[in-house]
């Protein structure tokens, strides 16, 4: 008995070895593949270091921009600009009442700008009517001073200042400290006062 051809095509149909031809638009294309390290980075984390580092440039730019130049400045001149802030803050916290004109003159000439203008307002107003009524007398001693800003052509010093002040009501020395930031501008070669901030 020869074997019933539909089952010999159902067989051949169930073979793994049948060949299936495949369609060409099931055919997949190569993809192209991105580099191993770009795709393990995450995004954010790479913008955090772009965003710090172009702060840190920022940073860089504004210290060498701005304070730099203060390892430029010849160490002489912290010298003279102490040395000017403490004979000026001398010059405005000392006075006599026999010699008011002058003591305020001196002072003057180490200050400049606004600061100038108040001092003068200031001393005719309220000062000299007060040390003429009551015979006041100040005196003014450094107890130290330092640079704390230093730029080409201008500059703050923290100035330690001891003040001794008599009246005729009170004939014994009264003593006061203070620290005074004094604020300085070059001026036609010169350093002079202009602002005089107590802390």
């Amino acid at each position: 008995m020869e074997p019933d051809e539909t089952t010999e095509e159902a067989k051949e149909a169930d073979s793994p070895d049948a060949s299936v031809e495949e369609s060409p638009e099931r055919e997949t294309r190569p993809r192209r593949a991105r580099p191993r390290m770009l795709r393990n980075i995450p995004l954010v984390p790479v913008i955090l270091v772009l965003l710090v580092l172009m702060s840190a440039g920022a940073a860089a730019w504004m210290y060498f921009a701005r304070y730099q130049p203060n390892q430029r400045t010849d160490p002489r001149v912290a010298t003279a600009v102490v040395k000017a802030a403490s004979e000026g803050t001398v010059a405005l916290l000392s006075y006599s009442p026999e010699s008011l004109d002058k003591d305020f003159a001196a002072a003057k000439s180490h200050l400049s700008g606004d600061f100038l203008s108040y001092y003068t307002q200031f001393t005719d107003q309220i000062v000299a009517p007060a040390a003429k009524q009551k015979s006041l007398k100040t005196t003014a001693h450094i107890m130290g001073a330092g640079v704390q800003e230093l730029h080409p052509d201008s500059a703050v010093v923290l100035v330690y200042v001891d003040q001794s002040t008599t009246s005729k009501d009170r004939p014994d020395p009264t003593l006061a400290a203070s620290t005074v930031l004094v604020s300085m501008a070059r001026v036609n070669g010169s350093w002079l006062i202009t602002k005089f901030d107590p802390v």
